[in-house]
């Protein structure tokens, strides 16, 4: 294999390291949409208390770090 100058055998040309992140962008937003059609397919009630649980988690989580102090 030859390398161009400057060019390291574990260097991969720009245009590798663009098609390796235009394919991360587009598997993060498809998994994104699928989680958000998921989410909203869940009944309201269920997903209010889904919510309901995730603040409480989070003032617990709060309230622990404060009595650490």
């Amino acid at each position: 294999m030859v390398f161009a100058p400057g060019e390291n055998p574990g260097d991969e040309p720009e245009e590798v390291k663009l098609q390796n992140a235009s394919k991360q962008i587009v598997q993060n937003a498809i998994l994104q949409a699928v989680q958000q059609v998921s989410h909203e397919g869940r009944p309201a009630a269920e997903r209010a208390r889904a919510n309901e649980g995730a603040c409480q988690l989070r003032v617990g989580e709060l309230t622990k770090k404060h009595e650490k102090k």
